[in-house]
């Protein structure tokens, strides 16, 4: 019977080990649908749209709370482009200050205001002959706008061509608020962060750790029941 045990103490001892070690932690989650899109928004009416890295090729102010997309960031400069090719609209490339730039890390469902404004020059002497045109309305499609010498001027794409046009009052359009970030609530005061993966063993560990025990208690004590009754009879 004492060697009968002795075949048993390695088993037990065998699953011990291997129950009492601590999970294989999970290998990175990788994502093939990961966007490699990025943008920045104007977070305010102050972020200027250039054709180079200059500060003497302002175009445009960007419309407060609307993004540009980012190509690539540098140090002073980065380069970006604003609106698409989707007639009548026409994507352009340029230029914003990287500091003046509020990066985001999502996609915004409205990046790009879509706006066509409606300008109407009036003709001087209207109304001496019958059937006169009063003034000549022309539609041009809406990027930002500038002040110049105290004129307000857009910037607008009339077909294929790009240039100022005088305007009275800046356009009224609606204003994004998705860049804002909520703060998250802050942790209730006695919670405590989960142990990490292998500080010690889980509930499912430990409890067939203690299986394991007591089926080692109740072969020993077999064994041992064994052996004496073995003695008895010897005697």
């Amino acid at each position: 019977m004492i060697a009968r045990m002795k075949r048993f103490i390695p088993i037990v001892l065998i699953l011990l080990v291997l129950f009492s070690r601590p999970p294989a932690a999970a290998g990175p989650v990788s994502s093939a649908m990961a966007d490699t899109l990025r943008y920045a928004v104007a977070a305010d009416s102050n972020v200027w749209f250039y054709s180079s890295e200059s500060e003497d090729a302002r175009l445009f102010l960007i419309p407060e709370t609307y993004y540009v997309r980012v190509l690539s960031e540098g140090e002073v400069f980065s380069a970006v482009e604003y609106l698409v090719n989707d007639a009548p609209y026409k994507k352009v490339m340029g230029y914003c200050r990287t500091a003046a730039l509020t990066f985001v890390d999502f996609i915004p469902a409205r990046p790009f205001l879509r706006k066509l404004v409606t300008v109407t020059y009036s003709l001087p002497g209207a109304g001496v002959l019958s059937g006169e045109l009063a003034g000549i309305e022309k539609t041009f499609v809406y990027y930002g706008m500038r002040y110049e010498s105290g004129q307000l001027y857009f910037y607008v794409l009339d077909g294929d061509r790009f240039g100022y046009v005088p305007a009275s009052a800046p356009p009224e359009f609606e204003h994004n608020d998705d860049w804002l970030s909520v703060p998250e609530d802050p942790p209730v005061s006695g919670e405590t962060e989960p142990p990490a993966q292998g500080d010690g063993p889980t509930a499912l560990q430990i409890v067939a750790i203690c299986a394991v025990c007591a089926a080692a208690v109740v072969i020993a004590a077999l064994v041992l029941r064994g052996h004496k009754r073995d003695e008895g009879d010897s005697g």
